[in-house]
Protein backbone atom coordinates (compact mmCIF):
# COMPACT_ATOMS: atom_id res chain seq x y z
CA UNK A 1 0.00 0.00 0.00
CA UNK A 2 1.17 3.68 -1.46
CA UNK A 3 0.75 5.52 1.93
CA UNK A 4 1.67 8.96 -0.19
CA UNK A 5 -0.26 7.68 -3.02
CA UNK A 6 -3.19 7.51 -0.62
CA UNK A 7 -2.67 10.56 1.50
CA UNK A 8 -2.02 12.67 -2.33
CA UNK A 9 -5.32 11.42 -2.96
CA UNK A 10 -7.21 12.15 0.45
CA UNK A 11 -5.84 16.21 0.38
CA UNK A 12 -7.02 16.23 -2.93
CA UNK A 13 -10.28 14.89 -2.72
CA UNK A 14 -10.59 16.89 0.76
CA UNK A 15 -9.57 19.83 -0.78
CA UNK A 16 -12.64 19.99 -3.91
CA UNK A 17 -15.07 18.78 -0.85
CA UNK A 18 -14.37 21.78 0.83
CA UNK A 19 -14.52 24.24 -1.77
CA UNK A 20 -17.51 22.54 -3.19
CA UNK A 21 -19.36 22.89 0.67
CA UNK A 22 -17.39 26.24 0.62
CA UNK A 23 -19.34 27.53 -2.68
CA UNK A 24 -22.43 26.17 -1.75
CA UNK A 25 -22.79 27.74 1.73
CA UNK A 26 -21.42 31.02 0.13
CA UNK A 27 -24.80 30.53 -2.19
CA UNK A 28 -27.17 29.82 0.29
CA UNK A 29 -26.10 32.57 2.37
CA UNK A 30 -25.98 35.32 -0.48
CA UNK A 31 -29.78 33.57 -1.38
CA UNK A 32 -30.65 33.66 2.10
CA UNK A 33 -29.57 37.50 2.43
CA UNK A 34 -31.48 38.29 -0.97
CA UNK A 35 -34.33 37.21 0.54
CA UNK A 36 -34.47 39.05 3.28
CA UNK A 37 -35.22 41.96 1.42
CA UNK A 38 -38.95 40.86 0.36
CA UNK A 39 -40.84 43.07 2.88
CA UNK A 40 -43.90 40.98 2.94
CA UNK A 41 -43.62 37.94 5.75
CA UNK A 42 -45.46 35.00 3.73
CA UNK A 43 -43.68 36.17 0.43
CA UNK A 44 -40.44 35.88 2.12
CA UNK A 45 -40.97 32.62 3.77
CA UNK A 46 -42.35 31.15 0.85
CA UNK A 47 -39.58 32.08 -1.54
CA UNK A 48 -37.27 30.46 1.35
CA UNK A 49 -39.10 27.28 1.66
CA UNK A 50 -38.89 27.11 -2.25
CA UNK A 51 -35.09 27.29 -1.89
CA UNK A 52 -34.49 25.05 0.76
CA UNK A 53 -36.20 22.38 -1.24
CA UNK A 54 -34.30 23.36 -4.15
CA UNK A 55 -31.11 22.54 -1.95
CA UNK A 56 -32.73 19.27 -0.78
CA UNK A 57 -32.88 18.13 -4.47
CA UNK A 58 -29.56 19.23 -5.65
CA UNK A 59 -27.66 17.66 -2.92
CA UNK A 60 -29.73 14.28 -3.45
CA UNK A 61 -28.95 14.60 -7.27
CA UNK A 62 -25.02 15.12 -6.40
CA UNK A 63 -25.02 12.07 -4.59
CA UNK A 64 -27.00 10.18 -7.08
CA UNK A 65 -24.90 11.30 -10.00
CA UNK A 66 -21.63 10.81 -8.03
CA UNK A 67 -22.92 6.82 -8.00
CA UNK A 68 -20.73 5.86 -11.11
CA UNK A 69 -20.96 2.32 -10.39
CA UNK A 70 -24.49 1.77 -9.89
CA UNK A 71 -27.61 2.12 -11.30
CA UNK A 72 -29.17 5.61 -10.93
CA UNK A 73 -32.12 6.62 -9.49
CA UNK A 74 -32.51 9.99 -11.05
CA UNK A 75 -32.76 9.08 -14.70
CA UNK A 76 -29.97 10.00 -16.45
CA UNK A 77 -32.10 11.36 -19.97
CA UNK A 78 -34.25 14.02 -18.05
CA UNK A 79 -33.39 17.77 -17.49
CA UNK A 80 -32.37 17.30 -13.85
CA UNK A 81 -29.20 15.65 -13.47
CA UNK A 82 -27.73 18.65 -16.63
CA UNK A 83 -29.10 21.62 -14.23
CA UNK A 84 -27.59 19.95 -11.36
CA UNK A 85 -24.26 19.62 -13.13
CA UNK A 86 -24.27 22.83 -14.09
CA UNK A 87 -25.25 24.42 -11.10
CA UNK A 88 -22.54 22.58 -8.72
CA UNK A 89 -19.91 23.70 -11.78
CA UNK A 90 -20.73 27.31 -11.95
CA UNK A 91 -21.26 27.93 -8.33
CA UNK A 92 -18.07 26.82 -7.76
CA UNK A 93 -16.20 28.57 -10.38
CA UNK A 94 -18.24 31.81 -9.70
CA UNK A 95 -17.54 31.21 -5.43
CA UNK A 96 -13.62 31.11 -6.59
CA UNK A 97 -14.06 34.33 -9.17
CA UNK A 98 -15.72 36.07 -6.39
CA UNK A 99 -12.64 35.83 -3.92
CA UNK A 100 -10.45 36.07 -5.96
CA UNK A 101 -11.71 39.95 -6.25
CA UNK A 102 -12.27 40.17 -3.02
CA UNK A 103 -8.98 39.22 -2.27
CA UNK A 104 -7.73 41.92 -4.53
CA UNK A 105 -9.74 44.36 -3.03
CA UNK A 106 -8.43 43.69 0.56
CA UNK A 107 -4.59 43.55 -0.65
CA UNK A 108 -5.37 47.17 -2.51
CA UNK A 109 -6.46 48.48 0.78
CA UNK A 110 -4.06 47.20 2.94
CA UNK A 111 -1.13 48.73 0.86
CA UNK A 112 -3.28 51.83 0.45
CA UNK A 113 -2.99 51.92 4.41
CA UNK A 114 0.83 50.82 3.97
CA UNK A 115 1.28 53.27 1.81
CA UNK A 116 -0.44 56.61 4.39
CA UNK A 117 0.78 54.83 7.25
CA UNK A 118 4.90 55.48 5.58
CA UNK A 119 3.56 59.15 4.45
CA UNK A 120 2.43 59.77 7.95
CA UNK A 121 5.72 58.96 9.29
CA UNK A 122 7.60 60.74 7.01
CA UNK A 123 5.93 63.70 7.40
CA UNK A 124 5.86 63.67 11.33
CA UNK A 125 9.82 63.48 10.69
CA UNK A 126 10.03 66.17 8.75
CA UNK A 127 11.24 69.85 9.64
CA UNK A 128 7.84 71.97 10.78
CA UNK A 129 6.56 74.00 7.73
CA UNK A 130 5.70 77.46 7.23
CA UNK A 131 1.83 78.21 9.40
CA UNK A 132 0.12 77.99 5.71
CA UNK A 133 2.10 74.88 4.26
CA UNK A 134 1.59 73.49 7.97
CA UNK A 135 -2.61 74.46 8.00
CA UNK A 136 -3.39 72.20 4.91
CA UNK A 137 -1.46 69.34 6.03
CA UNK A 138 -4.13 67.75 8.77
CA UNK A 139 -6.28 68.51 5.87
CA UNK A 140 -4.95 66.36 3.38
CA UNK A 141 -4.20 63.31 5.93
CA UNK A 142 -8.20 63.31 6.50
CA UNK A 143 -8.52 63.31 2.80
CA UNK A 144 -6.61 60.01 2.59
CA UNK A 145 -8.02 58.49 5.11
CA UNK A 146 -11.63 58.88 3.57
CA UNK A 147 -12.88 56.12 1.67
CA UNK A 148 -12.31 55.88 -2.20
CA UNK A 149 -15.79 55.82 -3.59
CA UNK A 150 -14.60 55.04 -6.98
CA UNK A 151 -12.31 52.07 -5.99
CA UNK A 152 -15.50 51.04 -3.92
CA UNK A 153 -17.84 50.95 -6.83
CA UNK A 154 -14.77 49.15 -9.20
CA UNK A 155 -14.33 46.26 -7.21
CA UNK A 156 -18.21 46.04 -6.08
CA UNK A 157 -18.84 45.78 -10.06
CA UNK A 158 -15.93 43.86 -10.39
CA UNK A 159 -17.22 40.89 -7.54
CA UNK A 160 -20.62 41.16 -9.59
CA UNK A 161 -18.98 40.58 -12.80
CA UNK A 162 -17.02 37.67 -11.46
CA UNK A 163 -20.10 35.62 -10.03
CA UNK A 164 -22.10 36.03 -13.30
CA UNK A 165 -19.74 35.27 -15.67
CA UNK A 166 -19.22 31.41 -15.03
CA UNK A 167 -23.12 31.15 -14.71
CA UNK A 168 -23.58 32.94 -18.25
CA UNK A 169 -20.16 31.14 -19.79
CA UNK A 170 -21.65 27.51 -18.77
CA UNK A 171 -24.95 28.79 -19.88
CA UNK A 172 -23.85 29.31 -23.68
CA UNK A 173 -21.37 26.66 -23.18
CA UNK A 174 -23.89 24.26 -22.34
CA UNK A 175 -26.29 25.39 -24.99
CA UNK A 176 -24.64 26.22 -27.57
CA UNK A 177 -21.07 24.74 -27.69
CA UNK A 178 -21.58 21.55 -26.20
CA UNK A 179 -23.16 19.97 -29.33
CA UNK A 180 -21.11 22.57 -32.08
CA UNK A 181 -19.52 19.63 -33.47
CA UNK A 182 -16.13 20.49 -35.13
CA UNK A 183 -14.45 18.91 -38.34
CA UNK A 184 -10.63 18.56 -37.74
CA UNK A 185 -8.59 17.67 -41.01
CA UNK A 186 -4.74 16.56 -39.76
CA UNK A 187 -2.31 15.41 -41.74
CA UNK A 188 0.30 12.73 -39.76
CA UNK A 189 3.78 12.33 -41.01
CA UNK A 190 5.55 8.91 -40.71
CA UNK A 191 8.75 8.09 -41.47
CA UNK A 192 8.88 4.72 -42.87
CA UNK A 193 5.61 4.36 -43.97
CA UNK A 194 5.09 2.64 -46.98
CA UNK A 195 4.26 4.48 -50.41
CA UNK A 196 1.42 2.42 -50.56
CA UNK A 197 0.18 3.33 -47.14
CA UNK A 198 0.28 7.38 -48.02
CA UNK A 199 -2.98 8.86 -48.56
CA UNK A 200 -4.68 6.21 -45.93
CA UNK A 201 -7.67 7.84 -44.38
CA UNK A 202 -8.68 7.15 -40.56
CA UNK A 203 -11.58 8.44 -39.15
CA UNK A 204 -12.14 8.74 -35.41
CA UNK A 205 -14.46 9.56 -32.77
CA UNK A 206 -14.02 9.34 -29.02
CA UNK A 207 -15.46 10.11 -25.61
CA UNK A 208 -19.05 9.54 -26.62
CA UNK A 209 -20.69 10.07 -23.19
CA UNK A 210 -24.10 8.58 -24.17
CA UNK A 211 -26.03 9.67 -21.35
CA UNK A 212 -28.45 12.27 -19.80
CA UNK A 213 -26.13 14.89 -21.97
CA UNK A 214 -25.95 13.32 -25.14
CA UNK A 215 -28.88 11.87 -26.88
CA UNK A 216 -28.93 9.38 -29.61
CA UNK A 217 -30.00 11.71 -32.06
CA UNK A 218 -27.00 13.61 -31.39
CA UNK A 219 -24.60 10.79 -31.66
CA UNK A 220 -26.31 9.77 -35.02
CA UNK A 221 -25.44 13.20 -35.98
CA UNK A 222 -21.84 12.85 -35.58
CA UNK A 223 -22.04 9.01 -37.60
CA UNK A 224 -23.66 10.90 -40.42
CA UNK A 225 -20.87 13.63 -40.52
CA UNK A 226 -17.81 11.27 -39.72
CA UNK A 227 -19.06 8.58 -42.88
CA UNK A 228 -19.22 12.26 -45.50
CA UNK A 229 -15.68 11.54 -45.51
CA UNK A 230 -15.64 8.51 -46.69
CA UNK A 231 -12.48 7.00 -44.80
CA UNK A 232 -10.95 3.99 -44.89
CA UNK A 233 -10.91 3.00 -41.40
CA UNK A 234 -13.22 3.86 -38.65
CA UNK A 235 -12.15 4.00 -35.26
CA UNK A 236 -13.83 4.60 -31.76
CA UNK A 237 -11.13 5.53 -28.76
CA UNK A 238 -13.53 4.53 -25.47
CA UNK A 239 -16.11 5.93 -23.37
CA UNK A 240 -18.73 4.90 -24.97
CA UNK A 241 -21.35 5.98 -21.68
CA UNK A 242 -20.53 7.44 -18.10
CA UNK A 243 -21.88 4.96 -15.75
CA UNK A 244 -24.00 1.41 -15.39
CA UNK A 245 -27.07 3.54 -15.47
CA UNK A 246 -26.31 4.58 -19.31
CA UNK A 247 -27.69 2.62 -22.36
CA UNK A 248 -24.68 1.43 -23.87
CA UNK A 249 -26.08 -0.96 -26.48
CA UNK A 250 -27.84 2.26 -27.74
CA UNK A 251 -25.01 4.02 -28.32
CA UNK A 252 -22.90 1.01 -30.29
CA UNK A 253 -26.27 0.37 -31.90
CA UNK A 254 -25.63 3.93 -33.57
CA UNK A 255 -21.91 3.93 -33.91
CA UNK A 256 -23.04 0.63 -35.96
CA UNK A 257 -23.93 2.94 -38.68
CA UNK A 258 -20.28 3.79 -39.73
CA UNK A 259 -18.87 3.25 -42.95
CA UNK A 260 -15.70 1.83 -43.77
CA UNK A 261 -13.62 -0.15 -46.26
CA UNK A 262 -11.18 -1.42 -43.59
CA UNK A 263 -14.26 -1.82 -40.77
CA UNK A 264 -15.25 0.10 -37.58
CA UNK A 265 -12.55 -0.75 -34.80
CA UNK A 266 -12.63 0.78 -31.20
CA UNK A 267 -11.25 0.16 -27.66
CA UNK A 268 -12.31 0.87 -24.21
CA UNK A 269 -12.23 3.38 -22.04
CA UNK A 270 -12.06 4.27 -17.85
CA UNK A 271 -15.89 4.81 -17.75
CA UNK A 272 -16.02 1.61 -19.27
CA UNK A 273 -14.46 0.24 -16.34
CA UNK A 274 -16.61 2.74 -13.61
CA UNK A 275 -19.88 0.94 -15.56
CA UNK A 276 -18.12 -2.52 -15.76
CA UNK A 277 -19.34 -2.69 -19.40
CA UNK A 278 -16.20 -3.67 -20.77
CA UNK A 279 -16.71 -7.22 -21.82
CA UNK A 280 -20.18 -6.30 -22.61
CA UNK A 281 -19.09 -3.50 -25.31
CA UNK A 282 -16.72 -5.98 -26.96
CA UNK A 283 -20.11 -8.50 -27.09
CA UNK A 284 -22.04 -5.58 -28.92
CA UNK A 285 -19.41 -4.49 -31.33
CA UNK A 286 -19.33 -8.17 -32.76
CA UNK A 287 -22.81 -8.56 -32.43
CA UNK A 288 -22.91 -5.44 -34.63
CA UNK A 289 -20.21 -6.16 -36.86
CA UNK A 290 -17.55 -4.28 -35.50
CA UNK A 291 -14.51 -5.07 -33.61
CA UNK A 292 -13.35 -4.32 -30.33
CA UNK A 293 -9.65 -4.64 -29.65
CA UNK A 294 -8.66 -5.38 -26.12
CA UNK A 295 -4.80 -6.38 -25.33
CA UNK A 296 -5.21 -8.10 -29.11
CA UNK A 297 -4.00 -6.58 -32.58
CA UNK A 298 -5.34 -7.38 -35.91
CA UNK A 299 -3.18 -6.81 -39.08
CA UNK A 300 -4.95 -4.76 -42.21
CA UNK A 301 -4.15 -4.48 -45.67
CA UNK A 302 -4.77 -1.31 -47.70
CA UNK A 303 -3.38 -0.97 -51.67
CA UNK A 304 -1.48 -4.22 -50.94
CA UNK A 305 0.80 -2.84 -47.90
CA UNK A 306 -0.12 -4.72 -44.47
CA UNK A 307 -0.20 -2.49 -41.37
CA UNK A 308 -0.72 -3.50 -37.81
CA UNK A 309 -3.76 -2.29 -35.57
CA UNK A 310 -3.84 -2.49 -31.49
CA UNK A 311 -5.83 -1.96 -28.81
CA UNK A 312 -5.66 -1.84 -25.30
CA UNK A 313 -8.52 -1.32 -21.87
CA UNK A 314 -7.81 1.99 -20.40
CA UNK A 315 -4.36 1.80 -19.11
CA UNK A 316 -4.14 2.47 -15.76
CA UNK A 317 -1.33 4.74 -13.73
CA UNK A 318 -1.92 3.43 -10.92
CA UNK A 319 -2.90 0.42 -8.99
CA UNK A 320 -6.01 0.35 -6.55
CA UNK A 321 -3.15 0.28 -3.72
CA UNK A 322 -1.50 3.15 -5.26
CA UNK A 323 1.54 1.87 -7.04
CA UNK A 324 2.70 2.75 -10.27
CA UNK A 325 1.11 0.84 -12.60
CA UNK A 326 3.03 -0.59 -15.93
CA UNK A 327 1.85 1.44 -19.37
CA UNK A 328 0.94 -1.05 -22.01
CA UNK A 329 2.15 -4.00 -19.77
CA UNK A 330 2.39 -7.29 -22.16
CA UNK A 331 2.13 -6.04 -25.67
CA UNK A 332 5.02 -5.95 -26.99
CA UNK A 333 4.52 -9.35 -28.37
CA UNK A 334 1.90 -7.62 -30.48
CA UNK A 335 4.36 -5.19 -31.78
CA UNK A 336 5.17 -5.89 -35.38
CA UNK A 337 8.77 -4.76 -37.18
CA UNK A 338 8.51 -5.44 -40.44
CA UNK A 339 5.02 -3.45 -41.08
CA UNK A 340 3.71 -0.05 -39.26
CA UNK A 341 2.04 -0.02 -36.17
CA UNK A 342 -1.31 1.99 -35.26
CA UNK A 343 -1.91 1.98 -31.26
CA UNK A 344 -5.76 2.31 -30.10
CA UNK A 345 -5.32 3.65 -26.27
CA UNK A 346 -7.98 6.17 -24.33
CA UNK A 347 -4.88 7.35 -22.62
CA UNK A 348 -2.73 9.49 -23.80
CA UNK A 349 -0.18 9.17 -20.83
CA UNK A 350 0.52 6.11 -22.82
CA UNK A 351 2.09 7.61 -25.10
CA UNK A 352 5.55 7.85 -24.01
CA UNK A 353 5.55 3.58 -23.54
CA UNK A 354 4.30 3.14 -27.14
CA UNK A 355 7.51 5.34 -28.48
CA UNK A 356 9.69 3.26 -26.67
CA UNK A 357 7.91 0.17 -27.91
CA UNK A 358 8.53 1.11 -31.23
CA UNK A 359 4.53 2.20 -32.15
CA UNK A 360 4.94 4.72 -34.29
CA UNK A 361 0.89 6.29 -34.21
CA UNK A 362 -1.14 6.27 -31.22
CA UNK A 363 -4.62 7.34 -30.95
CA UNK A 364 -6.28 8.41 -27.80
CA UNK A 365 -8.90 10.21 -25.86
CA UNK A 366 -9.99 10.78 -22.51
CA UNK A 367 -9.23 14.49 -21.85
CA UNK A 368 -11.82 15.92 -23.69
CA UNK A 369 -8.95 18.98 -24.61
CA UNK A 370 -9.89 19.96 -20.46
CA UNK A 371 -13.93 21.08 -21.76
CA UNK A 372 -13.04 24.26 -21.00
CA UNK A 373 -10.26 26.36 -22.02
CA UNK A 374 -9.16 29.68 -21.10
CA UNK A 375 -6.73 32.12 -23.21
CA UNK A 376 -5.36 35.24 -21.54
CA UNK A 377 -2.44 36.91 -22.79
CA UNK A 378 -1.78 33.88 -25.83
CA UNK A 379 -1.21 31.30 -22.46
CA UNK A 380 -3.96 28.53 -22.88
CA UNK A 381 -5.57 27.32 -19.50
CA UNK A 382 -6.91 23.96 -19.45
CA UNK A 383 -8.10 21.39 -16.65
CA UNK A 384 -6.40 18.70 -18.79
CA UNK A 385 -3.34 19.36 -17.79
CA UNK A 386 -3.41 18.50 -14.57
CA UNK A 387 -3.96 15.00 -15.68
CA UNK A 388 -1.32 14.84 -18.65
CA UNK A 389 1.40 16.39 -21.06
CA UNK A 390 -1.50 15.72 -24.05
CA UNK A 391 -4.34 17.88 -24.24
CA UNK A 392 -5.57 17.85 -28.02
CA UNK A 393 -4.25 17.44 -31.49
CA UNK A 394 -1.19 16.15 -32.46
CA UNK A 395 2.37 15.02 -30.69
CA UNK A 396 5.08 13.69 -31.32
CA UNK A 397 8.89 11.95 -30.00
CA UNK A 398 11.56 9.97 -31.06
CA UNK A 399 10.90 6.35 -31.66
CA UNK A 400 13.24 4.73 -29.34
CA UNK A 401 14.09 1.44 -30.65
CA UNK A 402 15.08 3.15 -34.22
CA UNK A 403 18.13 1.84 -35.24
CA UNK A 404 18.68 2.52 -39.11
CA UNK A 405 17.34 6.24 -38.79
CA UNK A 406 16.24 8.69 -36.84
CA UNK A 407 12.15 8.75 -36.76
CA UNK A 408 9.58 9.68 -34.24
CA UNK A 409 6.42 8.10 -33.10
CA UNK A 410 3.16 10.58 -33.17
CA UNK A 411 -0.06 10.54 -30.72
CA UNK A 412 -3.37 12.35 -31.85
CA UNK A 413 -5.53 12.89 -28.70
CA UNK A 414 -9.24 13.61 -29.92
CA UNK A 415 -11.34 16.20 -27.88
CA UNK A 416 -14.09 13.92 -27.90
CA UNK A 417 -17.75 13.81 -28.48
CA UNK A 418 -19.43 13.98 -24.96
CA UNK A 419 -18.94 15.68 -21.23
CA UNK A 420 -18.38 14.32 -18.17
CA UNK A 421 -19.21 16.15 -14.90
CA UNK A 422 -20.81 19.84 -16.23
CA UNK A 423 -22.18 19.20 -19.56
CA UNK A 424 -20.33 21.75 -20.82
CA UNK A 425 -17.96 23.17 -23.18
CA UNK A 426 -16.13 26.93 -24.09
CA UNK A 427 -13.31 27.14 -26.29
CA UNK A 428 -13.04 23.13 -26.80
CA UNK A 429 -15.44 21.95 -29.77
CA UNK A 430 -16.60 18.58 -29.73
CA UNK A 431 -14.58 16.65 -32.32
CA UNK A 432 -14.80 14.43 -35.47
CA UNK A 433 -11.57 13.41 -37.14
CA UNK A 434 -9.99 12.80 -40.49
CA UNK A 435 -6.56 11.77 -40.18
CA UNK A 436 -4.85 11.10 -43.28
CA UNK A 437 -1.47 9.01 -43.47
CA UNK A 438 1.38 10.81 -44.90
CA UNK A 439 5.46 9.56 -45.89
CA UNK A 440 7.49 12.03 -43.92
Amino acid sequence: MNLGWLLLRLIIGLTILTLLILSQRFWHRAIWRFTSNVRHLWLRVGLRLVWLAIVGVLIFAFVDAARLGHHHVIPRGTFLPAFVGLWFFCALFAFIAVKMVRGLDRLWHWGRAAHRRRSAARRSSDPPLAPSVESAAPHFAVAELLPNPSRRYFFKTATALAGATPFLGAVYGFAAERLRYRVFRVEIPLAGLPAALDGLRVVQLSDIHLSGYMSREDVRRAVGMANEFAADLAVVTGDFITGAGDPLADCIEELRALRAPLGVWGCNGNHEIYARAEAAAQHLFAQSGMRLLRQENAQLTWRGAPFNLIGVDYQRERTPQGLRAPMLARIEPFVRRDMPNILLSHNPNSFNRAAELGIELTLSGHTHGGQVQVEILDHRFSPARFITDYIAGLYQRPLQDSKLEPRSSALYVNRGLGTVGAPVRLGVPPEITLLTLRRS
